[in-house]
């Protein structure tokens, strides 16, 4: 949980890390869950861990976001497994991933100002 310094407010949180990544944006796995496991006071705060000496990168996500995230993008890898004649063995793995970087930092979101 995270709140506001006088404690009138808070937001649950969910932490997931990852480290810096082989391509060009982080992406951190979740599970099936993430899809139905959310509420507007419920946030994921991702992190990318870098090098030794070096500040972490912080993704502030609202748990809908995940959640319609992380639906759609698994269906749409199932989808692409039958686009090329071969059917994914479907799986309760899920990725969360944010190339354009809409998240980073955005702790405003949480609302605890």
């Amino acid at each position: 949980l995270a709140s506001n310094s006088d404690a009138s407010k808070s937001v649950g949180i969910q932490v997931k890390t990852t480290i810096y990544p082989r391509i060009n944006y982080p992406s951190w796995m979740l599970n099936q869950k993430a899809e139905d496991y959310y509420s507007d006071t419920l946030f994921y705060v991702f992190v990318l861990l870098k090098g030794e000496n070096e500040r972490p990168d912080f993704y502030i996500v609202p748990s809908k976001v995940v959640a319609e995230h992380t639906k759609t993008t698994h269906q749409a890898w199932l989808d692409k497994g039958i686009k090329r004649g071969k059917e994914y063995n479907d799986t309760h793995m899920r990725k969360f991933c944010d190339p354009d970087k809409e998240f980073l930092e955005r702790w405003d979101l949480l609302g605890l100002d």
